[in-house]
């Protein structure tokens, strides 16, 4: 079975959500309350329980960090330059630059989670829940940085109060002083984390807009092609480089295609920018996932 056919699964799920929120009763306002619930309890739990039930060798997966810090950084340098490209830069509007910049950057856990463990088992779980506890504040605070006159409250805050970070990191502490979930907990966690993974991909695909997809179409494209190509290239480039084994290279790969974060339109709109145009990247960028995931992992692999 190649990777389009193990892909195929939890994207049919994302097009299930977008089907549903659309043509049913269980429209938005249903799904905000199931993001809201996966984001809130059942992804941490899930992140909370791959960290803390798997030997962690800090050591071995050292490697892996550090190209996944490097291909942030990565991602984030591009995206800021695109206003100081020759030719380019002049035609880029700079208010949507600084709102949909972190489209190019940030990711979707959810999908990524979901891809991780489909591809990798719960190897490939812990792996990428590892690099989603470091990479995310990172991340959040390049989002963040740009837009920070319009913002209500400090990033450093915010990024305190992220769920996920939260839950990743008590799973490293739990994880290396030797603490365990007790076994008749097991099975209920479990379960929440099998409920997380299919609520969220359905959730990606409920929050999917296809509106306001037209503006700014060079920024558009120039943002879609660092997520969607540059990204998985430049993965290719540090497995090799750091000399990943085959599953810290799928896990690099995977994380390096995933579509961007579905909360990015939400960031742009509560600090005061074009939340519709972030919305339509979003969008876009969903649904090239399903060619940049395959072509990371078949392709570059």
């Amino acid at each position: 079975m190649n990777d389009a056919q193990l892909l195929f699964p939890d994207f049919s799920l994302i097009l299930c959500g977008y089907l549903v929120c659309r043509y049913t009763a269980l429209n938005r306002t249903v799904w905000e309350q199931v993001e809201n619930l996966v984001y809130f309890f059942l992804f941490p739990v899930l992140l909370f329980q791959s960290i803390v039930k798997s030997p962690l060798d800090l050591g071995a997966t050292s490697s892996l960090i550090g190209a996944g810090l490097i291909l942030s950084l990565a991602g984030i340098a591009m995206a800021y330059s695109l206003p100081y490209w020759p030719w380019l830069g002049a035609r880029i509007d700079p208010r949507q630059h600084a709102g949909g910049a972190q489209v190019a950057f940030r990711f979707n856990s959810f999908i990524g989670l979901a891809m991780a463990e489909r591809l990798a088992g719960a190897q490939g779980l812990l792996l990428i829940a590892v690099l989603i506890g470091v990479c995310v504040p990172l991340l959040n605070v390049a989002a963040v940085w740009p837009m920070t006159r319009h913002a209500k409250r400090g990033f450093v805050r915010e990024l305190a109060r992220n769920p996920l970070i939260i839950a990743t990191c008590s799973g490293l502490a739990a994880n290396l002083l030797g603490l365990h979930i007790p076994l008749w907990m097991e099975p209920t966690t479990t379960r929440i984390g099998g409920a997380s993974l299919a609520l969220g991909l359905m959730a990606a695909g409920a929050g999917l807009q296809f509106a306001s997809m037209a503006q700014s179409k060079i920024l558009t494209t120039l943002l879609l092609l660092i997520r969607h190509m540059l990204l998985p290239l430049a993965a290719f480039g540090l497995a090799r480089l750091f000399g990943l084994s085959a599953v810290q290279s799928t896990v690099l790969l995977t994380f390096s295609a995933l579509p961007t974060a579905s909360s990015a339109y939400v960031l742009a709109a509560r600090m005061g920018y074009n939340g519709a145009y972030v919305a339509g990247l979003v969008t876009l960028s969903t649904v090239l996932g399903m060619l940049s995931l395959p072509f990371a992992l078949s392709v570059l692999r």
